[in-house]
């Protein structure tokens, strides 16, 4: 019932939003539930509005929303401005993040149960050592290591995007593997030796390494097109923008088949990485049953097209 005076008491406004009169007092202390007044005892006293905002606080509790944030809304004209919207969205972030998470861990513990017991400390030493979900920073700092330098934060940022795979949002067993020793291979600890380099990291003062990966990565583009639809290596748009990349960033070269030839050798005699290519296509997973291509894999149609195409003109 309410007193003459149209207040309730703190146990009143308990009771009404179904809550404890400890609750109330808390979100009162924190400014959320502001009393009227007093009574002359000293006693708290709300008007029938601070019904409507206990209930909104709750409602926004129930959200997990913490409770600074949910004074930052209910002050915000009752939740009805650009505060709310802001909230639920970052809540909807953290679930996200969250819920990516549970199925890393879900894969992960598949993967283990899955296993030959005498695999199983193997697996458990690879996916522990590896964060749920997933952090790809370890694989950026291995080819930022790796790329030459000289290279502009966006010429490095558009070579990172094709080379570091995205973990994917529900993994099988097999990806989680893949990419925990992906992991593994990448923060290994140095040997002493030097991490090898491709031929032309080392060509000389003239080399334009973001001339060469810009076109490096249209190339790719044009390969994986191929890759995707089943094509053998051949000669065409994509080994033009292949050679042409490596020609532009020597100081200007001209395509030649002389050039062609030596930039064959070059390159077959490169160090190779694999396995991180293998392991890479593994994370990514197949479309329509062909493993989805990367740039290791499309690096190496467009060398196979080069050898062959040097190859005919020998013969």
């Amino acid at each position: 019932m309410t007193a003459s005076d149209g207040l309730w008491s703190i146990g009143e406004l308990a009771e009404r939003g179904g809550v404890t009169v400890k609750t109330v007092r808390f979100y009162s202390d924190r400014g959320l539930l502001p009393e009227r007044s007093r009574s002359a005892g000293g006693h708290r006293r709300y008007g029938p509005d601070a019904l409507d905002r206990l209930r909104l606080i709750r409602s926004l509790r129930a959200l997990d929303l913490p409770v600074p944030q949910v004074r930052r809304i209910v002050d915000d004209e009752a939740g009805a401005g650009g505060v709310l919207e802001d909230a639920v969205a970052g809540q909807l972030r953290q679930l996200g993040d969250r819920m990516a998470a549970l199925r890393w861990r879900e894969a992960g513990l598949r993967l283990v149960q899955e296993c030959p017991p005498q695999e199983r400390a193997d697996r458990l030493r690879l996916i522990g050592a590896v964060p749920a979900p997933p952090s790809t920073a370890p694989l950026a700092r291995f080819w930022r290591a790796w790329l030459p330098p000289r290279m502009s934060a966006r010429a490095v940022a558009a070579f990172l995007e094709q080379a570091v795979p995205a973990p994917p949002d529900d993994p099988t067993p097999a990806q989680v593997l893949a990419f925990a020793r992906l992991h593994a291979l990448v923060t290994r600890p140095c040997d002493g030796s030097a991490r090898p380099q491709p031929a032309a990291h080392r060509s000389g003062p003239g080399f334009r390494p973001e001339v060469l990966y810009d076109g490096l990565g249209e190339a790719y583009e044009l390969a994986a097109a191929r890759l995707r639809r089943g094509r053998a290596p051949h000669p065409g748009e994509a080994l033009d923008c292949f050679v042409a990349a490596y020609a532009a960033s020597a100081g200007g070269a001209r395509d030649t088949p002389d050039f062609r030839r030596g930039l064959a050798a070059h390159l077959a005699a490169d160090p190779r990485i694999d396995p991180y290519w293998a392991l890479t296509a593994e994370v990514l997973g197949s479309r329509e049953g062909r493993l989805v291509p990367t740039p290791g894999t499309a690096h190496d149609w467009l060398l196979a097209a080069l050898t062959d195409e040097v190859a005919a003109r020998a013969a």
